[in-house]
C-alpha cells in the first residue's frame, strides 16, 4: 500500500525561469479551469488546504509546485507535484492570456523533470473538444520516458450509466471523487506504478 508520509508547499512561479531546479520527478496536472486540480492534489496527499483553489475559474495563473514523500514498504521515494494553470473560462487581456499560454506552453514542451502529465477531466463532460484537443497536443509532444494518464474528477456526481459511458469510451480511465476520496488510492498507485514502476 503507498502512503504518502508527507507533502508540503515549495514555491510558485510565473515563468520558467523562477521554477524550481530540475531533478526530482514531477507529476504535472493540467486541466480546464474548473475540474478541480486543487481538490484533487489535497486528496492524493491527504493534506487539506495543501493546494488553495479559487472561487473565480482561471484565476491561478502561476505554476505552483508541492513536494511529497511516499512510503511503500517503508521506503520513502520522492517526488514532485505541479499544479498548472488551468485553461479555458479566464477573464483576462489577450496579451496576459497569450503571455500566460507561453509560459505554461514552455513549461510542458521543455520541462525535462516531468514523468508523468495528469489530465485531468470533468467526467460530467466527458467529451468536450478542448479536452480532446489537449490530450491530443500531450499525445503529440510526450516524450519517451513520459506516461499520460487521464483522471475524470468529481465521480461523485455521476450516475452509474454515465459511468458505464466513461468506461466505455476510455478504458483506462480512473474515476475519482476528491470529496469521497473514492478513487483516489487508485490514483495514486497509478502515479506512483508510472513513477518507480512497482505495484503497491
Amino acid at each position: 500500500m503507498i502512503k504518502v508520509k508527507n507533502a508540503f508547499f515549495v514555491k510558485s512561479a510565473s515563468k520558467m525561469e523562477e521554477t524550481t531546479p530540475e531533478g526530482m520527478s514531477e507529476v504535472a496536472f493540467i486541466g480546464r479551469s474548473n475540474v478541480g486540480k486543487s481538490s484533487i492534489i489535497n486528496a492524493l496527499t491527504n493534506k487539506k488546504g495543501l493546494a488553495k483553489s479559487s472561487s473565480t475559474p482561471g484565476k491561478t495563473r502561476l505554476i505552483n509546485f508541492f513536494q511529497i514523500v511516499l512510503d511503500k514498504d517503508g521506503e520513502s521515494y520522492h517526488a514532485q507535484l505541479v499544479d498548472l494553470p488551468g485553461f479555458g473560462y479566464a477573464k483576462v487581456s489577450h496579451s496576459l492570456k497569450a503571455e500566460w499560454q507561453k509560459n505554461l506552453t514552455d513549461y510542458i514542451k521543455k520541462r525535462v523533470s516531468i514523468r508523468v502529465f495528469v489530465h485531468l477531466v470533468d467526467s460530467r463532460h466527458p467529451f468536450l473538444e478542448i479536452d480532446q484537443a489537449v490530450h491530443t497536443y500531450l499525445s503529440e509532444i510526450v516524450r519517451p520516458d513520459q506516461t499520460i494518464l487521464r483522471i475524470f474528477t468529481k465521480l461523485d456526481k455521476l450516475k452509474q450509466s454515465e459511468i458505464s459511458l466513461i468506461k466505455k469510451n476510455y478504458p483506462d480511465a480512473i474515476l475519482v471523487s476528491s470529496s469521497s476520496k473514492k478513487g483516489v488510492d487508485k490514483a495514486l498507485n497509478a502515479i506512483f506504478l508510472t513513477l518507480f514502476g512497482e505495484e503497491s
